[in-house]
């Protein structure tokens, strides 16, 4: 499963056409470059991947203020939305030890239904306390981790941060059982996307060859 193609998705889905920079600038500012795989590169080559593929369609505008060639817009088709529900929900209720893919979920939580969101992170948690089970019988000793030396330390850390994600995974679903955020069809959810020109306080500042296009 790939977190940058959740969250150019989503980050274009928000916009509702987007050039590649603006997604960069949106996935700098909610701070995906530093805990997923959302580099200039990356973003670049996701939106032409999945123009081609069909999930989003690809607009030939004027040239950039720059004066170089003219910028192309992107759009999310049919396709690219049913795709982007599809990894939504699979990210939200899969677990593995890789968290850009959880963080991007929980970042487009809101465009699910309330309910719906609820139910995936309940799945998520009989999931985590699945593979704890099945794991602690098979690797982790009665008398502790310490009967296999300093290796035991590594299926400790993996039960300790499944404890620890199954209790963050436990608490937000009850916080949304409460009322917390604005869900689909609610009424205007909170968007974090940034205006066009709206300057970004967290952007690395390195320029890509494409970030003119």
């Amino acid at each position: 499963m790939s977190a940058i193609r959740l969250l150019v998705l989503g980050a274009v889905r928000q916009h509702g056409r987007a050039h590649g920079y603006q997604v960069r600038n949106d996935l700098e500012y909610w701070g995906a470059h530093e805990w997923s795989n959302a580099k200039p590169g990356s973003i670049y080559h996701a939106l032409k991947q999945m123009a081609r593929q069909g999930l989003l369609h690809a607009h030939e505008t004027a040239p950039s203020t720059a004066g170089g060639p003219p910028r192309t817009e992107y759009e999310i088709t049919d396709r690219g939305t049913e795709e982007f529900f599809r990894l939504l929900r699979e990210s939200l209720v899969a677990y593995g030890q890789k968290t850009d893919i959880q963080s991007a979920a929980v970042g487009f939580l809101v465009e699910l239904p309330r309910d719906e969101a609820v139910a995936l992170l309940k799945e998520r948690i009989r999931r985590i306390e699945q593979w704890r089970a099945a794991v602690t019988e098979r690797y982790v000793p009665e008398d502790g981790p310490g009967q296999l030396g300093h290796i035991g330390e590594i299926m400790n850390l993996w039960v300790h941060t499944a404890d620890s994600d199954a209790a963050w995974t436990r608490g937000l679903a009850e916080r949304l059982e409460r009322g917390a955020y604005t869900f689909a069809g609610e009424g205007e959810p909170f968007v974090g996307v940034l205006a066009e020109g709206q300057e970004n306080p967290y952007a690395t500042g390195e320029r890509h060859p494409e970030d003119d296009r």
